[in-house]
């Protein structure tokens, strides 16, 4: 049985919680949850990449580690989100690094991959399109703004935290769908009604539009999407390869919701592992 360990990352930005596994010397992956999760979802990803030699570390991101917690919206803007990526790494001794990431985390990753793509060996999104492809999507498919509604209703409700937190987190239970395992939904309830941290959270949201466009992805790409997720839909899934320079898979998962590694964590993990080994595993 691979050991999953807790780490404490020192940056200039203060220090992130972070779980890890596999041996130090190995190829390092580094993964990124989304919301409203934590490390956590990663668990059964870092064993698997552990088995086969890799270090995956994964933390827990700006608001979600007490220690990188500033309570301004402001403070949550993309560009800081990648520097985070970047810190991480560093404090780490990795110059570069293999990237995965999920929700909140595939959109860090894709800007990561966009803005430091030698640091970036190979990249490995769950769910979330590419933000060009998004945007696109956003523009001419009802479909996928329904979508995308509640986006903006986290922005714009301050009063989302008192909602989702009610009634023993009632409404932030049902975020998960029944798909996540009762024990892991408990630890990030536990985690977010903690003072403060869902507020960080949902800063997320709060932050304002990037400054600057993104760019295509010029690092091997594997997306993986499901036919059931209720946040992205088909014609931004479809759309992301045309932002992908670098060779690229794409695959989708029937029958599955958004909360792929939890919910189809051993296919996830045939297909991040075939992705790395083929890029010089």
């Amino acid at each position: 049985m691979v050991a999953v360990a807790e780490l404490s990352i020192p940056t200039a930005a203060g220090v992130f919680d972070a779980i890890a596994a596999g041996p130090h010397e190995g190829r390092p992956v580094l993964l990124l949850h989304g919301f409203p999760q934590t490390s956590l979802v990663w668990q059964r990803q870092l064993t698997a990449l552990a088995a086969q030699g890799y270090r995956a570390v994964a933390p827990d991101q700006r608001g979600y580690s007490p220690g990188v917690r500033p309570p301004r919206p402001e403070d949550y803007t993309i560009t800081t989100l990648v520097d985070d990526v970047i810190a991480i790494t560093e404090a780490l001794g990795w110059p570069t690094f293999d990237l995965v990431g999920h929700d909140w985390g595939g959109a860090v990753a894709w800007w990561t991959a966009d803005a430091h793509p030698g640091r970036v060996r190979t990249l490995t999104v769950v769910s979330t399109p590419h933000p060009g492809a998004l945007a696109v999507a956003l523009r001419i498919d009802e479909d996928q703004r329904t979508r995308s509604r509640y986006m903006r209703d986290w922005r714009e409700t301050p009063a989302t935290e008192d909602r989702l937190l009610a009634d023993d987190a009632r409404l932030l239970r049902t975020l998960y769908a029944n798909k996540v395992p009762r024990a892991a939904e408990d630890a990030y309830v536990r985690h977010l009604s903690r003072p403060g941290a869902l507020t960080a959270a949902l800063n997320w949201y709060r932050a304002g539009r990037p400054s600057h466009p993104i760019g295509t992805i010029d690092v091997p790409t594997l997306y993986v999407w499901s036919t059931q997720d209720t946040a992205f839909g088909p014609t931004a899934a479809q759309e992301t390869g045309r932002w992908v320079t670098a060779p690229y898979h794409f695959e989708t998962l029937p029958d599955t919701t958004h909360w792929i590694p939890e919910e189809a964590p051993d296919t996830l993990n045939d297909l991040l592992l075939e992705h790395l080994n083929g890029q010089g595993g």
